[in-house]
């Protein structure tokens, strides 16, 4: 694994007004990098950005032609990107049979085929940097649960893209990551499409997360398992 230092880069971060978003865009702005913050809400994205000239990009992630948006201004702004973030996800619960198919249809639209639609976009601009990706999957990627069916093979589909990509990418020099965090307090849960959410282990504080992401990033880590957030005991 070789370092990758922050400092003066240019990193794309996608779904950043989110609970786990907002605290990655701090410790990236921590870290010396540009961070551009993409999404649907422009007055959320604003209120998240480490500093007032940070670039703020209105984007859904759900059209397919919300890549060409986000490089457009990236280009416009900075000519350049080292690193694209994905932290956006929704999440639905309750029993695929009693699921409207239209929020299984959004949870991959959002999940999966938005990212990949991103990574796309961003791949020429990525190559020209030698930059990186990094998706965050979650943990039922790995330990799939009962009621969370659609989430669970949505999670579960972007980590086999990564794991794809990283393979694909590598002949560009670009790197993929693979996040699996465990359950972590983004209030995700109280924002499901559907249902109610179950009863879930602890989670995490979304500010240690982040710090773990992005160490991971300037480390060039290009897989992080759930394990690998939790502390020695």
């Amino acid at each position: 694994m070789a370092d990758r230092p922050l400092r003066d880069t240019v990193v794309a971060l996608v779904g950043a007004a989110g609970g786990l978003g907002a605290p990655i865009a701090r410790t990236l702005d921590e870290r010396g990098a540009h961070v551009v913050l993409a999404g649907p809400h422009p007055d959320r994205l604003q209120a998240a950005a480490p500093r007032p000239d940070s670039l703020v990009v209105e984007i859904d992630i759900r059209d397919h032609r919300a890549g060409d948006a986000l490089i457009s201004a990236v280009t416009r702004r900075f000519g350049r990107l080292d690193g694209l973030v994905n932290a956006a996800g929704v999440v639905a619960f309750g029993d695929l049979v009693d699921t409207d198919d239209d929020v299984v249809e959004e949870i991959f639209l959002t999940n999966v085929l938005g990212p990949l639609w991103l990574i796309k976009r961003a791949t020429p601009l990525l190559a020209e940097s030698k930059g990186f990706v990094l998706n965050v999957s979650a943990v039922v990627a790995e330990q799939p649960l009962p009621g969370m069916a659609a989430y669970s093979a949505s999670k579960a589909a972007l980590s086999a893209a990564d794991r794809a990509l990283a393979r694909e990418l590598r002949r560009q020099g670009i790197s993929v990551l693979d996040a699996r965090p465990p359950h972590t307090e983004t209030g995700l849960a109280t924002r499901a499409l559907s249902g109610r959410a179950p009863r879930l282990p602890e989670r995490l504080d979304p500010t240690g997360v982040a710090k773990r992401l992005v160490e991971a990033i300037e480390a060039g880590e290009v897989d992080l398992p759930s394990e690998r957030f939790v502390a020695p005991s």
